[in-house]
């Protein structure tokens, strides 16, 4: 099937970033495809996007399985054929630790979902992209991919590998039509589990991180004016963070 007009997959369209996204880009007229584990929630949220007048379709996958992405591009092609733009923002419980303390297996265990499922859902939709000329491939993860901070191993040395793999890859490809950006985020994003808990510990009186708070809806407005304008590659919120 040869989609005839614009799509996005939305991989990791869980509350937050990924939603946000799927809502911006749907706005604008694209046919939007919502990927992650859990069937009652996607369909739920492809229910929000209908009512808005935009059109959802929902395929459920675990991004951690790597070798079911040939499976996964296949139904996602049978519903809009191959994407125009492809979002990838899967979260994990970060489950900071010590660099000190980080062992192998964990992150043996990130680097799935992380790095491996991206780099062939890559291979699956780019080669359609660099033939129209045209496409986008976006993500949107914490900030600390960008600069290692204390107390905060674990998943971030995972993002870190994401980063030079969509950085080179970047390079590579913007002078054939495809853009790649990328967005780090320094903030609670609001809506979130993560912002629910940071509520919860903060009103206990437990000790909490310092991070201001971001709108998803904000930052997926971000993510398509760096789309639009094909520029910057990579941007961190909120500006200057790592400056001090």
């Amino acid at each position: 099937m040869t989609n005839t007009h614009k799509a996005i997959a939305v991989f990791g369209a869980g509350p937050g970033v990924g939603r946000a996204v799927a809502r911006r880009y749907g706005k604008a007229g694209y046919e939007v495809v919502l990927v992650a584990r859990r069937h009652g929630p996607l369909d739920e949220f492809a229910g929000e996007l209908t009512a808005q007048g935009v059109t959802a379709h929902v395929v459920t996958g675990d991004l951690s399985d790597t070798e079911r992405v040939p499976d996964l591009a296949a139904r996602i092609r049978a519903k809009v054929g191959d994407p125009a733009a492809v979002y990838y923002g899967p979260a994990t419980d970060p489950d900071f630790v010590a660099a000190a303390d980080l062992r192998a297996e964990r992150l043996r265990a990130l680097m799935p979902m992380t790095l491996y499922t991206l780099v062939e859902l890559v291979r699956e939709f780019l080669p359609a992209m660099l033939d129209r000329g045209d496409g986008a491939i976006l993500s949107a993860q914490g900030a600390a991919a960008v600069h290692g901070l204390p107390n905060m191993s674990g998943w971030t040395p995972a993002l870190a590998a994401q980063r030079h793999y969509l950085q080179s890859l970047a390079a590579e490809v913007a002078d054939r039509g495809v853009y790649v950006g990328m967005l780090y985020i320094g903030a609670r994003i609001l809506g979130t589990p993560y912002e629910a808990r940071f509520q919860e510990l903060r009103a206990a009186g437990e000790p909490v991180l310092d991070l201001p708070a971001a709108d998803p809806g904000e930052l997926a407005e971000l993510l398509w004016t760096m789309h639009g304008d094909r520029k910057p590659e990579e941007k961190v919120v909120p500006e200057g963070l790592f400056d001090r």
